[in-house]
C-alpha cells in the first residue's frame, strides 16, 4: 500500500492518527494494523525530518560583531561572555517554550492537539493556510502531500483507450 494515502489522512486535522489507527485495525486486524500504523508513523517522521532540514529555520541567535564595541580587551571579553550567556539563556528558553526538540516538536504538537470537529463545509487547505504560522514546516509538508492527485487507476489505463474499445458485431436481418 502507498503510505502517502495514510500520510494525507493524518494531515487532515479531523483525522490525524486516531482515525488512521482505527481504520487500519478495522481493515487489517489488530496485529497487522498496528504494524502498518507504526510503519506509517515512522515514514511520516522521516518525511517531516526531510522537510525540517529543507524548510526549518536555522539558529539566528548568533551574537553580531556590532554588539561588542568596547575598545579595551577586558570590555570585549566581558561583552562576549554576556552575549554568549544571553544566547544560551535565549536558546534554553526557546527550547522550553517549543518543546525539547524545537522545530521537530511541531509534528508532535499537531498530533497531540484535539481533532477538528467533523463538518460538511470543512476546507482542509484553508485550515492549513490559517494554521501555517503555528506549523510552518508541517504546513509545507501538508501543502505538498495534499496536492498529490490520488487515484486507484493505473496510469496506463487512464491514458490508453486500447482496452476500452467495444467490438459489437452488427447483425443484419
Amino acid at each position: 500500500m502507498n503510505k502517502m494515502i495514510f500520510i494525507a489522512s493524518v494531515l487532515d486535522p479531523r483525522n490525524k492518527f486516531v482515525y488512521v489507527s482505527f481504520a487500519l485495525e478495522e481493515l487489517l486486524g489488530e496485529k497487522m494494523g498496528n504494524v502498518v500504523n507504526t510503519k506509517v508513523e515512522v515514514y511520516l517522521r522521516d518525511l517531516f525530518a526531510i522537510y525540517v532540514s529543507k524548510y526549518g529555520k536555522g539558529s539566528k541567535s548568533q551574537p553580531s560583531s556590532s554588539d561588542s564595541s568596547d575598545s579595551s580587551a577586558t570590555g570585549i571579553s566581558q561583552n562576549m561572555s554576556k552575549n554568549s550567556l544571553r544566547t544560551k539563556l535565549h536558546m534554553k528558553k526557546q527550547k522550553n517554550d517549543s518543546g525539547s526538540l524545537g522545530v521537530k516538536s511541531e509534528l508532535n504538537k499537531y498530533l497531540l492537539e484535539d481533532q477538528e470537529p467533523e463538518s460538511e463545509d470543512f476546507d482542509i487547505l484553508s485550515w492549513w493556510k490559517v494554521n501555517s504560522p503555528k506549523f510552518p514546516v508541517l504546513s509545507q509538508l501538508a501543502r505538498d502531500v495534499l496536492a498529490i492527485p490520488m487515484s486507484s487507476v493505473a496510469s496506463e489505463c487512464a491514458f490508453s483507450t486500447g482496452g476500452r474499445i467495444l467490438d459489437i458485431p452488427l447483425e443484419v436481418h
